[in-house]
């Protein structure tokens, strides 16, 4: 497959925006990413400026364009992925009235909780294929219409951070089926607002922007934002999707059993169908992409940023060796974990340092080692930490093969993938081989396939796997494997067994 010009995916994620543009076969001309932190102003919240994330939209798309230096002409289309579940609300002139509030938010729990137990939670899910759960924009609403109930009546729109950026480029109100799928507030049959949901939360259709297909382009981008991009204000611009979804495009997994898993800063597990499904005991979401493609998966909360975690606060002396070896400090952690036999001799790690959506969507796990002895050192805890984040990703795979039945092949993306140790524990924990794309920029590149689809220099997205070259694969080592699989029983026991402590000591770490 080849095509006439460049094509720019935009990926605005958790932590960073970055613009790539791809040229023939995907071939990465230039690429810039830019920062932005997380704000936490009470326990359990989670937040961002929205301007400053729509200042590293354009600041990335200018200098990836700077640094490929190519004129607007050489500009196919941009295409855009974006994380998931945000809610920012905003005035009539389109000013915020709120940080944009985040996935891995949590003060909605009390609202979630009711709703799954008292408001018919579970049917919300069936027709709108998002979980009940504190990330979503649903449980988010009645949070703030409870407890900030004068700034809920002076929102005029609740969006997305997509929406805003659109907003600001366009003064236009737009939401992509994907990403208003995964809102708890869309129907699936109809891709259309829940007018039963809405009248639940209390808001009309006018709060919301109007839904319209992943592949809807707009045209007309404001002069002033244009010049500073380096695109023409006629560039196509496609709305594209979220970047769940596109990550499995990005990564060639677009056939039924095909998954993708990714693991970056949190985890996911995503399997494409061509109708829809939903989990009759709500373990997965259903996130439309096209007509005729639905991404069926769950999301981890814990992924890359466990590692974070260990390196930023028991790493010192690891940060210290690996600064004077002039390598990278989670190398220096790999290595000691590789040290330890698969299973971290019996110590277990349940991940939930930041509670855990799939697939048992409870906001107050909480994270646990079990089985400590004696002789466990430092490596066991790296190892154990490692095989935890990959116990939760098969957990979500097996709820997902419950759905759609075997999964033949697994494509892997995100940081993880970088590293051929993780890799292999994944393989050895699944049982399946994994397929690594040569490619880390999936959402970037699911974006701009939609994105040439759209505008007709595709005839269908499973075409971008003409794109995709396979760099490395991994079988499983059988031995661990069995390890695995009595360990993860254990895990799982575990799990159900700490269920009402969980909610206990939730309680109590609340009213510190």
């Amino acid at each position: 497959m080849t095509t006439r010009g460049n094509v720019i995916g935009v990926d605005i994620g958790t932590t960073s925006t970055k613009a790539v543009i791809f040229g023939e076969r995907g071939k990465v001309i230039a690429s810039h990413a830019v920062d932005y932190p997380i704000i936490k102003p009470h326990p359990d919240w989670a937040e961002q400026d929205p301007d400053l994330i729509f200042s590293a939209v354009v600041e990335s798309i200018s200098i990836a364009i700077q640094n490929a230096n190519i004129l607007p002409h050489d500009i196919l289309a941009l295409g855009f992925s974006t994380a998931m579940h945000s809610l920012i609300a905003v005035d009539q002139s389109g000013q915020p009235l709120t940080r944009s509030i985040i996935w891995a938010d949590n003060r909605s729990v009390k609202q979630a909780d009711r709703l799954l137990k008292d408001m018919n939670g579970l049917e919300v899910y069936k027709r709108t294929g998002t979980p009940i759960h504190p990330m979503s924009p649903l449980p988010k609403l009645l949070w703030m219409k409870e407890e900030a109930p004068e700034l809920f009546q002076r929102a005029y729109k609740f969006i997305s951070i997509k929406e805003y950026v659109q907003y600001q480029l366009y003064s236009t109100y737009i939401v992509d089926h994907s990403i208003a799928s995964a809102t708890g507030l869309l129907r699936l049959d109809t891709l259309d607002w829940d007018e039963e949901v809405l009248q639940l939360v209390g808001i009309s259709r006018d709060h919301l922007s109007d839904p319209v297909p992943t592949t809807h382009i707009l045209i007309g981008m404001k002069q002033e934002f244009a010049n500073k991009m380096g695109v023409s204000p006629d560039t196509p611009f496609v709305v594209g999707a979220s970047d769940g979804v596109l990550a499995n495009v990005g990564v060639g997994a677009i056939s039924p059993g095909e998954a993708a898993i990714t693991i970056g800063t949190s985890g996911a597990v995503r399997t494409i169908s061509p109708v829809q499904k939903t989990d009759e005991k709500g373990r997965t979401f259903c996130y439309a992409l096209t007509d005729n493609h639905w991404v069926i998966g769950g999301p981890t909360n814990n992924g890359g940023i466990l590692l974070r975690w260990l390196r930023d606060e028991f790493g010192s002396p690891e940060r210290e060796v690996a600064r004077k070896l002039g390598i990278d400090p989670y190398e220096l952690l790999t290595q000691y974990a590789e040290k330890v036999p698969a299973g971290s001799e019996g110590l277990i790690f349940l991940p939930f340092l930041s509670g855990e959506r799939a697939p048992y969507w409870n906001a107050n796990a909480r994270g646990t080692f079990f089985g400590l002895s004696l002789h466990h050192k430092r490596e066991h805890f790296i190892r154990s930490v490692m095989e935890g984040v990959c116990m939760s990703v098969y957990a979500v795979a097996l709820a997902i093969r419950d759905l759609t039945g075997p999964i033949q092949e697994i494509r892997v993306s995100g940081g993880f993938a970088k590293s051929p140790f993780w890799r292999q524990m994944l393989s050895d924990m699944t049982g399946k081989e994994l397929l690594v794309p040569e490619s880390h920029e999936a959402s970037a590149l699911g974006a701009a396939a939609v994105a040439l689809y759209a505008i007709g220099e595709i005839d269908s997205l499973e075409r971008i796997k003409d794109w995709i070259e396979i760099k490395h694969h991994h079988v499983p080592n059988k031995e661990n494997t069995s390890v695995y699989l009595e360990l993860f029983y254990m895990y799982e026991r575990l799990y159900n067994c700490l269920k009402d402590e969980f909610d206990a000591i939730a309680a109590f770490q609340r009213k510190l």
